[in-house]
């Protein structure tokens, strides 16, 4: 399935969870999804942004690794559906704003917590989640340079 695809699929089932541990099993998919789509853009996408993928990649990671992992049934996992980025600038403006809504929802988490575990859990997958949009927006200006500079070249061509 297409990176768009997945990501609209997480929005929805993140906007639809109910209940902190529903919400915090969607919130560890979408941080799983934006991990496989730095990764697939360190290897497939172009070359100036191979670096700021693989910071995602490693941020998306930590945004996992501080969540407990949710009981997910065979092919459940939404990052493991990924089969292809399509275009690039479309993906990370969709994955930036599905990171920007598990940030929402990690504040909603955090400010109902019962234990002080969980609360902590959120703030620092809140900022992963904030680095890594941080990470989409330098992307997406390199994007936009790359286009600018083309489009000079044909014009002045």
């Amino acid at each position: 399935m297409d990176a768009v695809r997945l990501i609209v699929t997480s929005r929805r089932a993140l906007a639809a969870s109910d209940g902190i541990s529903e919400t915090l099993a969607e919130v560890w998919q979408a941080q799983c999804l934006a991990q496989a789509i730095g990764s697939r853009l360190a290897v497939f996408g172009p070359p100036e942004l191979r670096g700021e993928a693989l910071g995602l990649t490693e941020l998306a990671g930590r945004g996992c690794g501080v969540l407990d992992e949710p009981k997910l049934g065979p092919g459940e996992l939404r990052a493991a559906q990924l089969s292809e980025l399509g275009d690039a600038r479309q993906a990370l403006m969709y994955l930036g704003g599905l990171l920007g809504e598990v940030g929402i929802a990690l504040v909603g988490v955090a400010s109902c917590a019962d234990d002080e575990g969980t609360y902590w859990s959120c703030m620092e997958a809140i900022d992963a989640a904030d680095e890594s949009r941080d990470r989409i927006r330098d992307m997406l200006r390199k994007l936009a340079d790359r286009e600018a500079a083309a489009l000079a070249r044909r014009e002045a061509g």
